[in-house]
């Protein structure tokens, strides 16, 4: 049995957030599997 895959979540938090939509882009295009929302 092979161990289990990682899963890449990196955080919006970190974005630009005037340019969310090609910040999430990005981090699809480099292989991330989820996006993650911090909520405050």
């Amino acid at each position: 049995m092979s161990p289990p895959k990682p899963i890449i979540a990196p955080s919006v938090l970190a974005s630009d957030l005037s340019r969310l939509t090609d910040e999430a882009q990005k981090m699809v295009d480099e292989g991330c599997d989820w996006l993650h929302l911090d909520v405050m």
